[in-house]
């Protein structure tokens, strides 16, 4: 099966586009499933749909799950996504507006390489896009998220070690949780 999810190198959040990251070309689910451990818990990866991104940016599935999750690696910011948050992410990487009714979490528990704070798509540092380096989060995304937004800084922490609204301001605004 081939999904329509476009590739981007998905960072800090949720994924960044790059065009110099190297891309997951996984041969099988099991590969995929080595590179992806810790990214979840086990029992959301265990279960999960699991997407291969080749380096031309196409995207196939190599395993269906059963449990509402779709894992990936699209090239150094490996993800676990709910439903919603796939259809946030798509949107995002589409430079559409999320879905009206869509709320979603994803896992980046093996944390990421980095992304701007307030550009949902720069592909690399400048003076004045505070970027962040996040170690393992958890993301919760989507329009109604926003509310929950507002009670939280709009400024990620240095270091990024307590909750923060990323890319606010933005259709993409939502929540960075950090684990440890």
């Amino acid at each position: 099966m081939k999904y329509s999810l476009i590739s981007a190198s998905v960072g800090a959040c949720i994924l960044l586009a790059s065009s110099s990251v190297v891309r997951a070309d996984e041969s099988s689910a099991e590969d995929l499933m080595q590179r992806l451990e810790g990214v979840a818990p086990a029992a959301v990866l265990g279960n999960a749909t699991l997407l291969n991104i080749s380096a031309e940016g196409e995207v196939t599935s190599l395993r269906e799950g059963s449990n509402g999750w779709t894992c990936m690696y699209p090239g150094t910011d490996p993800m676990c996504a709910d439903a919603g948050a796939m259809a946030f992410l798509q949107a995002w990487m589409s430079r559409e507006d999320p879905p009206q009714d869509a709320l979603g979490f994803v896992y980046m528990l093996l944390g990421d390489q980095g992304a701007s704070n307030t550009d949902p798509f720069a592909s690399g540092e400048t003076a004045d896009n505070q970027w962040v380096v996040a170690g393992p989060h958890v993301m919760i995304v989507g329009a109604n998220a926003k509310p929950m937004l507002e009670s939280y800084p709009q400024e990620a922490p240095n270091p990024p070690d307590q909750p923060w609204v990323m890319w606010p301001g933005t259709p993409y605004a939502h929540l960075m949780i950090p684990t440890k």
